[in-house]
């Protein structure tokens, strides 16, 4: 399609077709037929026409029947149009056939949906993605016009008609999908550096996940103060953007904004997008966004679900949100708690909800954290100012022995802070029962390198790193 777009001097005219089959729920093929005309939309085309067609069973020459596809080819040239576009997906012998009965240039939704994604791929790794997508799906349509064409001389005693047109098209098109795949197979690769990296100093993640258009960005936007990209568009952004928030409690955050979901999403596109969406498969919780004045809003939620499933992320701790709520009124809100009920209301606009989904946020993280009771000494601030970047302070006291520090922090961390454990389950020493300085074991001494030479005091260390061993630290759920 793109090089149907390139030799066109004037604004491209679309024919839609869309269908609505028994299978369906009623009214289900306009609402989908809608969408089609805002991607086609997008893509700057004007609309000629659109129609929707009742089909009982499918046909395998045309999808309609031979009948129904006359008419709405003679339609189609009526209207001045430049391209017949279908909401379903069409076999590549389909296609071949209706744009021999209409001299029309025929795509469909896959390839509607792909020329949106090329056009807002502005990445290397945006565009490797949708070229790989794009590659795949044009193979099998490759067309045989040129069979009869031989671009070398077949060996053997009687020669022969050596590789075709055809065939050497196909095989540049495999070469280049291989390819692709390796160069997005090294963008997997550096995405898995990155990742170790951020993982060196463990902060919880959540990815943004939900429909194109609910307001990820928007939302990503409002809570981390960052400039993302905000259209009121399909697909206005598909590169992963990941930034820091600092919640209430001190505890840090990654949110990633990922590239929303459609009805009817290409699977190759999906593949082909994992080196992005894989940000899903590997956050620790989800934020399910969902726009509740759009009046489709429970289709929108069960397509992110079944996207998820694809991925293998539909088990991850998931908050599912309502944006907008500044744009519905009671009706449509009271709708759509009766969808979710444990669901938040926000509005990324206006900012109202977002304290409420702050706090959510922290308890999932406290849910995958440990409890534990530190005593940190006075001149080891470099390991206090560590727990905060590490885990959920809930309370810290300066004391004369030390600061006595109580929150949740992850597990595979508790080599780093075992030695400062109150472990056993003993109540933390207070100044009044704190011994004395005679008998040697002194906590302050204990922790001072002045007192490291003294055998007692070596073993009182050793004792106490022991009773408080990472295997009692184990995460106790909110």
């Amino acid at each position: 399609m793109a090089e149907f777009l390139e030799t066109k001097s004037q604004l491209p005219r679309a024919f839609l077709v869309g269908v609505q089959t028994p299978t369906m729920p009623p009214g289900e093929g306009g609402e989908l037929l809608d969408e089609l005309r805002e991607l086609v939309e997008n893509l700057g085309f004007s609309i000629a026409r659109s129609t929707l067609v009742s089909l009982r069973e499918p046909t395998p020459a045309f999808l309609l029947g031979r009948g129904k596809a006359e008419e709405l080819a003679t339609q189609a040239r009526a209207d001045a149009a430049d391209l017949i576009v279908f909401d379903d997906n069409l076999s590549p012998g389909q296609q071949r056939n209706w744009e021999k009965l209409s001299d029309l240039a025929v795509i469909d939704r896959q390839e509607v949906i792909l020329e949106v994604f090329a056009r807002r791929a502005h990445t290397r790794e945006a565009m490797l993605q949708v070229a790989l997508a794009r590659q795949e799906y044009s193979l099998p349509r490759l067309t045989r016009a040129w069979t009869h064409l031989s671009r070398q001389r077949g060996k053997g005693a009687l020669g022969g008609e050596g590789e075709t047109q055809l065939e050497q098209d196909r095989r540049l098109v495999r070469d280049r999908i291989a390819h692709l795949k390796r160069e997005l197979a090294e963008v997997v690769q550096q995405r898995g550096v990155q990742r170790s990296r951020r993982l060196r100093v463990p902060v919880p993640t959540s990815a943004i996940v939900g429909y194109t258009n609910a307001g990820k960005s928007s939302l990503l936007n409002r809570l981390t103060g960052s400039t993302v990209l905000v259209e009121d568009k399909l697909f206005a952004t598909l590169d992963p953007t990941t930034r820091q928030l600092l919640l209430r409690n001190n505890q840090k955050l990654l949110v990633t904004d990922t590239v929303g979901f459609i009805r009817r999403l290409p699977h190759d596109l999906v593949e082909a997008f994992k080196a992005t969406l894989e940000e899903v498969v590997v956050a620790d919780f989800l934020i399910h966004l969902l726009d509740v004045a759009n009046p489709n809003v429970a289709k929108h939620h069960a397509t992110t679900l079944e996207v998820l499933r694809e991925l293998g992320a539909d088990d991850k701790p998931t908050l599912t949100v309502f944006n907008k709520t500044d744009a519905a009124d009671a009706a449509t809100l009271a709708h759509a708690r009766a969808l979710a009920p444990d669901a938040l209301f926000v509005s990324a606009k206006t900012g109202a909800g977002l304290e409420a989904l702050l706090d959510r946020c922290s308890e999932l993280i406290a849910g995958e954290l440990g409890a534990a009771a530190l005593l940190v000494p006075h001149d080891r601030y470099d390991v206090i100012a560590r727990l905060h970047q590490l885990g959920s302070i809930q309370t810290q006291e300066h004391r004369e022995d030390g600061v006595l520090i109580r929150g949740r922090f992850p597990p595979a961390q508790a080599g780093f802070f075992a030695p400062f454990v109150l472990g056993n389950g003993r109540p933390p020493v207070t100044p009044a029962e704190k011994p004395s300085n005679k008998s040697g074991r002194n906590i302050r001494a204990a922790s001072s390198p002045s007192s490291s030479a003294h055998p007692r005091a070596a073993k009182n260390r050793a004792a106490s790193a022991t009773a408080a061993s990472p295997s009692e630290i184990r995460p106790e759920r909110a």
